[in-house]
Formats: C-alpha cells, structure tokens, sequence
C-alpha cells in the first residue's frame, strides 16, 4: 500500500510536482499532466526531462490519469485517434514501469436539457472499451475504469454492467465522485449517487482508490468540494470498510479544492495550491491511521 496524489493540483511544472511528494514523504505520484499537457502528449524531449527527474527523485509513478475514453471524448470520435492515445500512452507506461492506467467510457449523451439520452450507444463502448483493454493487458499494464462523469459511471448498475461486457477491466473508485454526480436511473433532475452504496455494490471490483470528498446541487450544478475528513461521502467509512476487507492496494489524493481540471475556471495561486495539497494529505494521513485502527489493521 502506497501514497500517492495528482500532484498536477499542487504544480503544473514536473519539478513543483516532485517536491511537494518529497514535502508529503509519498513515494509515488499518480501522473497526469505537466505544464497543463497530458504526459502521453507532451513532446518526445519534454517526457524524457520527466523520466530523468523522476529517476534522479527516487519518484514512482503508480497510476498513469491518462484522458482515454473519458468525460471530454466524445463515442463518435474516431476510434483510430483513441488507439493512437493508447499506443503513445503504452510506450510512455512502459518506459516509466506504471502498473496502471485510469480510462473512462466516453462522454454521457445528453440534450440541451441535460437529460441523458435513451441511446447511449453502449454496444459500441464496450466494443472500444474491449480493444483497448485488450492492448493494455497485453502491454502487461491494467486498465482501470473510473466512476467519473462517463457511461460506466451512470450509477453502480452502469458500471456492473460494463465491467460484464469488458473482460480485464478493473476499478479505481474516487470516493467523492458519486457526491458530484447524477444518479442517471433516476427521474430528472437526478439526485446525485449514494457514495457509501456505490462503493459497496462495487467493492469487489476495486483494484486502486482516489481520495476526494464534494457535493453537487442538483437544482444547479454548482459543485463544492471540501477535505476528505469534512465532506459528504463518508470517506472514513469507505476507508474502515476498505482496510477491513483486506484492501491493500493504493491511495491517491485528488483534493480538486483549489483547482479542478474540468473547470478550468478554478484555480488558485500557485502557494495556495502547494498549501492545500499538503494539508489534505495531511488530513488524509491522519483519516488512514484511524481507519486502521478501526479496522484491526
């Protein structure tokens, strides 16, 4: 079991990233962008820069954020240019020994209202999902899915049914993403998910966990989000449950407080960012002990 963040939410730059890890003293980073780039799309000699600093930290890289398949991508986009995202992802994984890859399940359809259509063209996303499963597995890397604003993360039933139809497809579960989004089975405006009965209607499947806590309001869509030991999603609940099943894998912070990478609207002042970050790891340190202990662990 390791520590780790989205450090991008703390510095834009590789070297701000690397020392607020070594200010946490986390051995890993959940790599996602660098100067506001993708890392499987910034340039050739701008990755190399990455690997090298990395290396010369002594900084892993346990999850590759990458933006296959996921809530900015639309169902309709040739798939050729999910496949070339896939093949530069898997070359870049492989140099930096990841383990792991976040996808999603393309953008959910909806209409001017909002309202989700009734044809989500799944069979053409598990169709994709199943292809690009299949090169990752084969690289020898997991794909994970996340229950973010996509198809398999509709509501706990979305996603039961996609992991069926996409052999090789695991989790990683964001605690606080079900607080901030809709629970498309029911009536529109749809209330948002139940965090705690998604997390235990789809516990068995986790493989790799996100930290964060917000809440959205359904009349408006303006979303909130606060510390992991003060928000809504019963995150220390869903720890104490976690550890007590034996979960061993890893934790990452996605505070989304002082910047939020879907809303690119939010953002604080670069100390600020560093400050939050930090303190939220903090916090999150503290909530993990006491869900050990709770746990017997």
């Amino acid at each position: 079991m390791r520590l780790s963040g989205f450090a991008d939410e703390a510095a834009s730059g590789i070297d701000g990233q690397i020392a607020v890890t070594k200010t946490l003293g986390w051995p890993c980073i959940e790599a996602r962008s660098v100067d506001g780039v993708n890392i499987h799309d910034i340039p050739d000699a701008a990755f190399e820069e990455v690997r090298r600093k990395l290396d010369a930290a002594g900084i892993r890289i346990n999850c590759f954020g990458s933006t296959i398949a996921n809530w900015s991508k639309s169902v309709d986009e040739p798939f050729a240019d999910t496949l070339a995202t896939v093949a530069r992802a898997i070359s870049r994984m492989r140099t930096l020994e990841v383990p792991f890859v976040r996808i999603m399940s393309y953008a959910i359809l909806r209409d001017a209202q909002g309202r989700a259509l009734p044809d989500q063209k799944k069979e053409e996303r598990f169709h994709r999902l199943r292809e690009i499963c299949g090169r990752f597995r084969d690289a020898g890397i997991t794909p994970v899915h996340e229950n973010c604003m996509n198809y398999g993360g509709m509501s706990w039933e979305h996603t039961l049914e996609m992991l069926a139809a996409v052999p090789g497809l695991a989790l990683v579960y964001d605690t606080g993403n079900p607080g901030i989004t809709p629970d498309f089975r029911k009536p529109f405006p749809y209330p948002n998910q139940d965090a705690f009965e998604c997390y235990e209607k789809l516990r068995q499947h986790i493989v790799h966990v996100h930290i964060k806590d917000g809440v959205r309001d359904p009349a408006t869509d303006e979303e909130r989000y606060f510390f992991p030991d003060q928000g809504v999603c019963k995150v220390g609940e869903t720890l104490q449950s976690l550890l007590a099943s034996g979960y061993d894998g890893d934790f990452s912070i996605e505070p989304h407080m002082a910047v939020v990478f879907h809303h690119t609207e939010v953002s604080s002042s670069e100390q600020a960012r560093i400050d939050n970050y930090v303190e939220y790891g903090r916090r999150f340190e503290r909530m993990l002990v006491e869900a050990r202990s709770r746990a017997g662990r």
